[in-house]
């Protein structure tokens, strides 16, 4: 029988030989730097630990109202959680889809030995949150299953599914590290009744990815649902603008973030997470035939909307990615009437993915001082929802930064204000 050790062997030659095929995805530009795997180191050295840069970024915050309201769940079911990924993450014929997996599962340093990786992939966020300021948490997501128009389950369809229970459990085993939130197909029979135990269960808002999931946001088969989450006072998080790291069910455009705009006129209040800063949509305002814009530019006219002020929001993870724009990113940084809607999220454990991220080009952009930038840098490998916190905390634009309120989140999924 092989060791684990012999194990990692391969899970790295395989990703290594993989590792050019998601330049697909990410595009060739996220090959620059040489370091592709995450090396998983521990706590920050002393070197980095007591940087300006360092002890800077936590100016004005108060990390008991610092909840990082996006961060995934990740693994293989090994652990009886309920977890599933669809055949084509573990197979070389969707080479794509297998590197992915590979990439995703090292960015959060689980461990590759048969019943160790759900363990192992909890452990490294414990650690990672005690690598922050007592009083920081994660929001674990919970993932629902792709379904159709029925409210049928379609598991062949489904990318991978982590179960409410699992993400409750979990926030309820390790309450000073995680909340949770949960998420249910708006299609499903027992979609109301879901979401009733939900809530009742702590969570903390639903969380939807509507081109992977089948759900059209702009169906009427959500209005009932719609209406539950206005009730229950439970915000809905919804990706908008292109999926590029969760294959499955196809429906691209639902992720158009003018679909939002039925949650939104009843009531709901909406997060639209990363800004829907990449990919383009049909400009349904203007007809099904409309012309095709970028999402973003969608997002911002959503924003600008005086009857969504107290109900529009949106999240920055993923923004400072490299297969975003730093056109994008400026704009977020500069738009201060944004800024109180705002709210920040680490996409985790997408930080710990290296190529995707790239300080260096921040600063040539102008959008980093380049000192700072090569600390950040150096972050990554050590703790990535520290890099992500530092780098974000680091931007400038035009005299802006993003302020402390966009990183204090509880206040929001609390219901206080900031």
């Amino acid at each position: 029988m092989a060791t684990a050790d012999a194990g990692r062997r391969r899970f790295l030659a395989a990703g290594r030989n993989l590792a050019v095929l998601m330049a697909g995805s990410w595009g060739v530009g996220a090959w620059a730097r040489p370091v592709l795997w995450n090396p998983c180191r521990g706590a920050l050295p002393q070197s980095l630990a007591a940087h300006p840069v360092v002890l800077a970024a936590w100016d004005g915050i108060d990390p008991r109202r610092v909840w990082d309201c996006h961060a995934h769940i990740a693994g293989t079911g090994d652990s009886g959680s309920g977890i599933t990924t669809a055949p084509e993450m573990e197979s070389l014929a969707s080479p794509v889809q297998f590197a992915q997996r590979l990439f995703y599962l090292n960015a959060g340093c689980a461990h590759d030995a048969p019943g160790q990786i759900d363990r192992s992939y909890v452990e490294r966020m414990r650690d990672l949150v005690d690598g922050l300021r007592p009083g920081v948490k994660l929001m674990l997501f919970a993932f629902d299953r792709c379904h159709d128009e029925a409210g049928r389950p379609l598991p062949e369809r489904t990318a991978f599914h982590v179960p409410d229970a699992y993400a409750r459990s979990l926030a309820r085993r390790y309450p000073d590290h995680f909340e949770w939130v949960c998420s249910v197909h708006p299609y499903r029979p027992d979609a109301l009744a879901a979401l009733e135990a939900a809530a009742a269960g702590g969570a903390r808002a639903v969380k939807w990815l509507p081109s992977a999931m089948g759900m059209d946001p702009a169906s009427p088969k959500c209005d009932a649902f719609y209406d539950a989450l206005a009730r229950l006072k439970l915000p809905l998080i919804s990706h908008a603008g292109e999926e590029m790291a969760v294959h499955g069910a196809g429906y691209q455009e639902y992720c158009n973030p003018l679909r939002l705009r039925r949650a939104l006129d009843r009531g709901v209040r909406v997060v639209v997470a990363h800004c829907a800063s990449i990919g383009k949509d049909v400009d349904l305002d203007q007809g099904a035939a409309g012309p095709v814009v970028p999402s973003f530019d969608l997002f911002a006219r959503l924003m600008a909307e005086p009857r969504y002020a107290s109900l529009l929001y949106a999240d920055i993870s993923a923004v400072t990615q490299r297969n975003r724009s730093t056109a994008t990113l400026r704009a977020i940084l500069t738009r201060r009437e944004w800024h109180g809607r705002l709210l920040n999220g680490s996409d985790y454990p997408l930080p710990g993915v290296i190529p995707l991220f790239s300080p260096r080009r921040l600063a040539a952009a102008g959008l980093l001082d380049a000192a700072a930038a090569k600390v950040i840098d150096e972050i990554q490998g050590y703790n990535p929802l520290l890099f992500d916190f530092f780098l974000k905390r680091s931007l400038r634009a035009e005299g802006n930064a993003l302020p402390t309120g966009i990183f204090h989140t509880r206040d929001f999924f609390l219901g206080k204000s900031t």
